[in-house]
């Protein structure tokens, strides 16, 4: 029983540390933009990676890990309905968030040329934001679904 309440709580906070940290990255990046000031773009910008790649990183990495254990411990099959699902959305959530990283370094990269060089912001730095901008809605609506069915656990069935 010990087991089962360690590997939820650390499915929990890890679940939490990336809805946090999604939430809390889009915020700085969005607000350092409206700044319009490159100076402040590259500095956030540099925080937001860091904190990308220490925090969502190793959530990414143990999120699966803690759940496919917890799911193992209390018997249910990866194939369950609302499990699968989950899975399918957490896949989703990957395939928009690893662009969004790799966005994220270009925008660091074209603010702190700015700053060096004393120019404006490029038109492409903010073409980018847009892009990275868009791909944080499907992202986080995903995150909100996988935490209502880990929550509601809704009877979808066995999908295999």
């Amino acid at each position: 029983m010990i087991t089962y309440f360690v590997l939820k709580y650390l499915h929990i906070i890890g679940a939490s540390v990336l809805l946090g940290t999604g939430a809390g990255i889009a915020f700085f990046m969005l607000l350092a933009h409206f700044t319009g000031k490159p100076a402040v773009i590259a500095g956030v910008a540099r925080i937001v990676v860091i904190a990308d790649f220490v925090f969502t990183t190793t959530a990414v990495i143990f999120q699966p890990i803690t759940g496919i254990a917890l799911a193992w411990n209390v018997g249910y099959s990866l194939a369950e309905g609302w499990i699968a699902l989950s899975i399918i959305l957490y896949i989703f959530t990957g395939v928009f968030w690893l662009p969004v990283v790799w966005m994220q370094m270009k925008m660091r990269r074209l603010a702190e040329t700015a700053v060096a060089t004393d120019t404006p912001l490029p038109q492409a730095y903010h073409h980018l934001f847009w892009r990275w901008f868009g791909f944080g809605f499907p992202a986080f609506a995903a995150v909100l679904a996988i935490f209502w069915l880990m929550i509601s656990r809704p009877d979808l069935g066995v999908w295999i």
